[in-house]
């Protein structure tokens, strides 16, 4: 339907234009006499703003200041009109409100939305003010007034143009990345305690809304679950986050703590909000990893970095409590967590070096399909002999097929798998 939405778009746009003209003209000419804004084109069946303005709902003066807001992305010249001169004063009228950068295109802000609502009569600038309230449902719909400027989201934009949200991409304005696996539930590897625990999890993800919603919960136990993976690399706490998304259809993107963490106040603050507002509203899953990064014990604020720091902390943990989805922090180290974090988890589940048994199984699911091996291979055996994870295994099969190839073999022999052991035990600093 992406016709469809496209020309629902054109046609809020070309209305806002025409109500733009039509608020300078009154307001240069006709200043005291009424003002009767043209009225909101119909729908345009099948488009997503249609949808959403019957879902807000949103009546004329709401798809107005959506409208304004969302013209700079898609039609900015639509708002020159207002870089219209006072000469009077040789500068831009202070009615219209908004910034007029030395290059670019003019940017609304809140005066600009009341000016066309209201144009200079206070009581209804103070009425139309209602619109922007936090629970309204403009800001339900995603648009932003941070520092009274109007903005909309580039994925609400895109949404309202093609019908539904973009992939985003992972950037330094976007610190995520989308997290997927080709494996199955079948195929992670875990004690049976820590499979029950995992359980749990993807319980509530198939149930919260009969819990909080049916059996009246929703009041006493809030929104969400936060769960801490902690244990040895390798040992499937990403692949359980993957699995849990792949599980349940919801989308799971990883957070990458070193581009969110930064040296400019508010900028990490930044960095985090658009993530946060897009799981919410679309029903991600979130996976930080190496969380010790950012959630280690924190430092008694005796410096300005320090206070900066706990701040940032302050600041995640409050998005975190907030997020109505599934958060999962993982680290490799429980002690690396402040204690103090612990009760705002739902769960903590340590996920253990595999025993023996679960090493074969390990071994079978890498290379018990259709991977050509010598005859000397013993899954039982290479499991006894070596304490490695699943992560290690995978890069000892790497390591093993490539070694494999490049002495001419067409299979995996033993001697390959066990050369491959030693250069991981060594990468590990352990002893072969």
């Amino acid at each position: 339907m992406a016709d469809a939405d496209a020309r629902a778009v054109a046609a809020e746009l070309a209305w806002l234009a025409r109500v733009i003209e039509a608020r300078i003209t009154h307001f240069l000419k006709e200043p005291g006499a009424p003002f009767r804004p043209e009225a909101p084109p119909a729908p345009t069946p099948g488009s997503a703003l249609t949808a959403l303005v019957a879902e807000g709902p949103l009546d004329p003066q709401a798809r107005l200041v959506l409208a304004l807001a969302l013209a700079p992305q898609v039609q900015p010249a639509l708002l020159d009109p207002f870089f219209l001169r006072n000469s009077a004063i040789d500068r831009g009228f202070t009615e219209f409100g908004g910034t007029r950068p030395e290059t670019g295109g003019f940017q609304p802000n809140v005066d600009t939305a009341l000016f066309l609502i209201a144009g200079t009569d206070p009581a209804a600038r103070i009425a139309a003010m209602a619109h922007l309230g936090p629970d309204r449902p403009l800001r339900r719909a995603g648009l932003s007034i941070a520092g009274g400027a109007l903005t909309l989201p580039p994925y609400r934009a895109m949404a309202l143009l093609q019908g539904r949200a973009p992939e985003p991409d992972f950037s330094a304005d976007f610190p995520a990345k989308r997290l997927t696996t080709a494996l199955d539930w079948e195929d992670l590897v875990l004690p049976d305690a820590v499979m029950h625990r995992i359980g749990h999890i993807l319980g509530w993800l198939e149930h919260e809304g009969r819990i909080l919603r049916d059996w009246g919960l929703g009041r006493s136990l809030g929104q969400g679950f936060r769960a801490l993976f902690h244990g040895p690399p390798g040992t499937g706490k990403t692949l359980t986050a993957a699995l849990l998304g792949k599980r349940t259809g919801q989308p799971v993107y990883r957070i990458d703590l070193s581009m969110v963490v930064s040296k400019y106040i508010g900028e990490t603050e930044k960095n985090l909000a658009g993530v946060f507002d897009q799981a919410a509203e679309r029903g991600w899953i979130l996976f930080f990893d190496e969380a010790d990064a950012l959630f280690g014990t924190r430092s008694s604020g005796g410096t300005a970095n320090d206070r900066h720091a706990n701040q940032e902390v302050a600041y995640l943990l409050q998005r975190i409590e907030d997020c109505p989805g599934l958060v999962i922090l993982a680290t490799n180290l429980r002690g690396n967590i402040d204690e103090a974090f612990f009760r705002r988890f739902h769960a903590a589940i340590l996920f253990p070096r595999p025993d023996a048994r679960q090493r074969e199984r390990l071994w079978r699911g890498v290379l018990g399909g259709a991977v050509p091996l010598e005859g000397d291979v013993d899954f039982g055996e290479m499991a006894r002999a070596h304490d490695l994870s699943g992560g290690s295994i995978n890069n000892v099969v790497r390591h093993a097929a490539v070694t494999a190839l490049r002495r001419g073999a067409a299979r995996i022999g033993a001697r390959d798998l066990g050369d491959a052991v030693a250069q991981e035990l060594q990468k590990e600093g352990r002893t072969p």
